[in-house]
């Protein structure tokens, strides 16, 4: 790929990237270092050769690569690389040691989704690793039990939708069965020796990494807040605060549970945790409390193979996952913006930032919409994606202001079908896009007796409204938002790349892609920009917030900027400490060069592994 020299976005300087990491890193840290509030001038950041105002520079290398959101699992990636291990034997590996290491994102509580080029076949093969809602229990039994929830005072009165904690919103977890299909397809070594290495971190212990220690006692508070809508909290504390807090930063965390978990699935493989003990297991722990999923809700799982969908833009063709993903979001909205030359304007200017905000407001109408298990509605897949579409959306924007309010499109109906983000290449030029999750926050709160994990609340994002395509239904799966991205052109690959966070993730994904293609940013610098991202409208969950919502900015993002965007009738607010704004890995591979490249994200602990 090709990148301009470019320096219009970040002219505030590294001196406030600096201070917006730090405002996270000193909530978790034990030496807490200089304060605004002891007084005298504050010692920042220093400079650098090149690239002022970014956080480091791309790493480059030959013959393997890892991009995680914890140094160590992208250490583990490298080691089973060198080990004769494909990138998708690393990528599971990698995958395991996160949901040790970083629980606050992922874990085989959830669910999995990946896209994979295969050198060998010259494709892209994708596979959604979503579970589905317990069997036995229908919408009207639902509707009853989240009734009796607010009757008792667990759940508010007014609230709407599935309860966001506690049995209710669980669904099957799909990971363990995701890393089995894809070992099965591409794997090399055998699964024991894949998740020997987060085997060992759960029993050895590790130390925590700041930015997940922050996550883990903003999710022990959360936790404590929705405590009274969970039916049983004490396995969640013995494994995740036993010391009745959570860990701080470089104090050595343990999981044996987790590690004998882990151990037990290497041994016995896929159907050990779906049909055997670890199934027996889970299923008396749900009868325990009272839940509804069951042993046969475990054993009817299975996740399907999928055939990416994918949008030109400006000669490069991104590929997502199609739903019950929201991947097809980020593809609605290159489709818009292809009709506009965003390069007429610099990057960090009102205009850029305002027809990226009108394409994902216009496409999220749509996923509120349409997006929902296919296999149980039609959707309009093709329609939503063609060039055609693309413009009549496109035609709906004013350039000069906000529109206050955008509903769905009509597209032709043709005939078809927290979370954490890593991604792996090996020697022979097979490439990993791999997003995790256990949906918000640590998940539902529920850890089985003696498992050492916790289950999504992934049915949270289901809708109670029964004339909705996404609406709840047993044995169905929910809406989901994590989705893996994959850039080719010319028919080959060019980046492997994601971007964690909720609905942050398909305008991440479009906000990553501008900052390459139109503006010429390097991959590292891509993630470091400053972001903006979108919230309101209508929801996937039949839900209606604001429908003008509102535009959360970073502090690199100029004042003129800002000033402007609410000019125009936006709703801004500048969030300074990174939560909001996802987590984002790249791997970028050069054909000419012979070499890779790789970045990993500044608002996270991470770091890219590569030799």
């Amino acid at each position: 790929m090709h990148y301009r020299p470019y320096r219009q976005l970040f002219r505030h300087s590294r001196t406030l990237i600096f201070a917006t990491t730090m405002t996270v890193l000193s909530a978790c840290t034990v030496s807490q270092g200089p304060t605004a509030d002891q007084g005298g001038p504050q010692l920042l950041g220093g400079g650098r050769p090149l690239d002022a105002g970014y956080s480091r520079s791309p790493v480059y290398a030959r013959n393997g690569m890892a991009a995680t959101a914890q140094p160590l699992a992208s250490q583990v990636a490298i080691d089973i690389l060198k080990a004769g291990g494909s990138a998708v034997d690393a990528a599971i590996a990698a995958n395991a040691a996160l949901g040790l290491m970083e629980p606050t994102g992922n874990g085989i509580g959830g669910d999995i989704f990946v896209i994979i080029w295969d050198p060998a076949t010259e494709q892209l093969y994708g596979y959604n690793g979503s579970g589905r809602s317990p069997a036995g229990r229908d919408l009207k039994q639902l509707q009853a039990q989240i009734a009796e929830l607010k009757a008792s005072g667990k759940v508010a009165p007014d609230s709407q939708g599935i309860p966001s904690h506690g049995s209710l919103p669980v669904t099957v977890p799909g990971t363990v069965d995701g890393w089995f299909a894809i070992h099965e397809k591409f794997g090399r070594l055998p699964m024991s020796e894949v998740l020997a290495p987060a085997v060992n971190y759960a029993r050895e212990g590790f130390p925590v990494s700041p930015v997940i220690a922050y996550y883990l006692d903003r999710s022990m508070k959360g936790l404590q807040r929705v405590s009274p809508m969970i039916e049983e909290t004490d396995n969640a504390h013995a494994t995740y605060f036993a010391n009745g807090r959570a860990p701080v930063a470089g104090e050595m965390f343990r999981n044996p549970d987790l590690g004998q978990t882990l151990e037990t699935i290497g041994k016995g493989g896929r159907d050990v945790f779906y049909r055997g003990d670890l199934t027996r297991t889970m299923d008396a722990y749900f009868r325990r409390i009272g839940a509804d999923m069951r042993y046969e809700d475990f054993a009817a799982h299975q996740g399907n193979w999928v055939q990416p969908g994918s949008v030109n833009y400006k000669g490069y063709d991104l590929y997502e996952l199609p739903p019950n993903g929201q991947g097809y979001a980020a593809l609605q909205m290159l489709s818009i913006l292809k009709n506009i030359d965003l390069t007429q304007w610099s990057r960090g200017s009102a205009q850029v930032f305002h027809y990226m905000t009108e394409a994902k407001r216009l496409a999220f109408e749509d996923v509120a919409r349409y997006y929902a298990d296919p296999q149980y509605s039609d959707i309009p897949l093709q329609g939503l994606l063609s060039d055609a579409y693309g413009r009549q959306r496109f035609d709906l924007i004013d350039p000069d202001k906000a529109s206050p309010e955008f509903g769905p499109g009509e597209p032709v109906l043709e005939g078809e079908g927290d979370t954490t983000y890593l991604t792996v290449a090996d020697s022979s030029g097979m490439m990993v896009s791999l997003i995790q999750s256990n949906y918000r926050g640590m998940g539902s709160g529920l850890v089985a007796d003696g498992l050492g994990f916790m289950f999504q609340d992934r049915g949270e994002l289901f809708s109670l409204d029964e004339g909705h395509p996404n609406v709840y239904a047993p044995g169905k799966r929910p809406f989901h938002t994590i989705i893996p991205a994959f850039l080719m052109k010319d028919g080959r690959p060019v980046m492997s790349f994601g971007l964690m966070g909720g609905g942050m993730q398909p305008q991440g994904h479009v906000q990553i892609l501008v900052n390459m293609i139109d503006f010429g940013m390097n991959i590292q610098q891509a993630g470091d920009a400053a972001r903006f991202m979108h919230e309101g409208g209508r929801q996937s969950t039949g839900v209606t917030d604001s429908l003008l919502g509102t535009l959360y900015l970073e502090p690199g993002v100029p004042a003129q900027t800002v000033q402007k965007l609410k000019e125009m009738g936006h709703q801004v607010e500048v969030i300074d400490n990174g939560v909001m704004f996802g987590g984002y890995q790249a791997i970028a591979i050069d054909h000419q060069k012979g070499s890779y490249s790789g970045a990993t994200e500044m608002r996270k602990d991470g770091t890219v592994a590569a030799y």
